[in-house]
């Protein structure tokens, strides 16, 4: 699975156009709980299936594109969060220690 930094207001058109599954991992990178859960998605994100690509953002960096995520797929900022993303639509997100792979997983259908 691909791993990608997200940085720009494109990449959210990008993610907005694309077919298919898509997640954004949003994550504060000094906050402990945040940490955990990059963690554990990363260790278990192999068992996603069908997902084209995976992009984290960095809230410290970039809490703006945040603020663009919550406008443009209708849901409200979190950090930690996972949003899921099919044909350009949020159809299911978590945030703190609730983001779980087998939950996500569950909500692709796999």
């Amino acid at each position: 699975m691909e791993y990608v930094p997200l940085e720009t207001a494109a990449q959210l058109d990008e993610i907005k156009s694309a077919k298919g599954y898509t997640i954004i991992f949003k994550h504060n990178t000094t906050c402990p709980i945040s940490k955990g859960a990059r963690s554990r998605f990363e260790a278990e994100a192999d068992d996603l299936k069908g997902v084209n690509s995976v992009y984290f953002l960095d809230l410290l960096e970039h809490r703006a594109l945040s603020d663009s995520i919550a406008e443009k797929f209708d849901v409200e900022h979190q950090s930690p969060q996972l949003l899921l993303i099919k044909d350009g639509e949020c159809t299911y997100h978590e945030a703190l220690s609730s983001i779980s792979v087998g939950a996500t997983v569950e909500a692709i259908g796999n």
